[in-house]
C-alpha cells in the first residue's frame, strides 16, 4: 500500500534519521555523558580527575564521529536501496562539523590539562609526536569545516572540493595514530572506532572495481 499523499514515506528509523533535530540530539548527548559520574552514578575514577576524564571522553567521541561519517559514502554505495543509508548521507556535513566541535573541545581541554603556568612548558608538550598528530588532524578537521558551505564549492570548483575533503581520510589516520599514541599502547578501542571504517572502505573499493568492469 502506498503512503497517503503528503505523508512521510520509508521506515520509522529512516524517517527519524531524516529529521535534523534527531541528529542534532544524537551529537549533543555524548557532550553530557561527563555529567553522569557526579549526577547519576558516582565514579570515583573520573572524579579524581575530572579534567583528564573530559578530556578523554571528548576525544573519543571526535574519533567516533569523524570515523562514523567517514562511513556514510561506503554504506550507501554498498546499500545503494537502503533508507536508512540514503538518511544518514542526508547529514554528512552537520556530522563532519560535529567531529570538528569535539575535536576542538578537546583540544581546548587538553591545553588546559597540560598547562601549568608557563607557557615554555606547553610548548614543550606540544612538540611531541602524538601532539602534533593531533594538532593536524584539528587543522584538516578546521580546514573541512570552513569549506564545507556550498559558497566554497562553487568557489574550488567540484573536483577540487572534492579532492580538499578526500584529506578526511588523512584526519582520520592521523586521529587514531593520536589516540593509539596517547595511551602509549596499542587500545583495542582505536580497532573498534576505525576498523569497521577500514572494512566498509575496502568493500566499497572492491564493489566499484567489480561495477567498472
Amino acid at each position: 500500500m502506498r503512503p497517503a499523499h503528503g505523508a512521510p514515506s520509508g521506515s520509522l528509523p529512516a524517517r527519524l534519521l531524516r529529521a535534523k533535530p534527531v541528529i542534532w540530539t544524537l551529537l549533543v548527548l555524548p557532550g553530557l555523558w561527563p555529567a553522569w559520574p557526579w549526577f547519576v552514578r558516582p565514579d570515583t575514577a573520573a572524579q579524581a580527575d575530572p579534567l583528564k576524564f573530559i578530556l578523554h571522553h571528548l576525544g573519543l567521541v571526535a574519533c567516533v564521529l569523524l570515523a562514523l561519517v567517514l562511513s556514510f559514502t561506503p554504506l550507501r554505495v554498498l546499500w545503494p536501496k537502503s533508507e536508512i543509508a540514503q538518511a544518514l548521507n542526508r547529514h554528512r556535513r552537520l556530522v563532519g562539523v560535529g567531529a570538528f566541535a569535539y575535536a576542538l573541545l578537546h583540544f581546548t581541554a587538553q591545553l588546559l590539562y597540560v598547562y601549568d603556568g608557563s607557557f615554555e612548558t606547553l610548548g614543550k608538550e606540544l612538540q611531541k609526536t602524538f601532539q602534533l598528530t593531533g594538532l593536524a588532524t584539528l587543522v584538516i578537521l578546521l580546514v573541512l569545516t570552513i569549506t564545507s558551505v556550498n559558497a566554497a564549492i562553487r568557489w574550488l570548483g567540484a573536483k577540487a572540493w572534492k579532492n580538499l575533503h578526500r584529506l578526511a581520510y588523512l584526519a582520520a589516520a592521523l586521529a587514531a595514530y593520536h589516540q593509539a599514541a596517547a595511551r602509549k599502547l596499542f587500545p583495542l578501542q582505536v580497532v573498534w572506532i576505525f576498523g569497521p571504517l577500514v572494512v566498509l572502505e575496502i568493500a566499497r573499493i572492491v564493489r566499484q572495481r567489480k561495477q567498472a568492469r
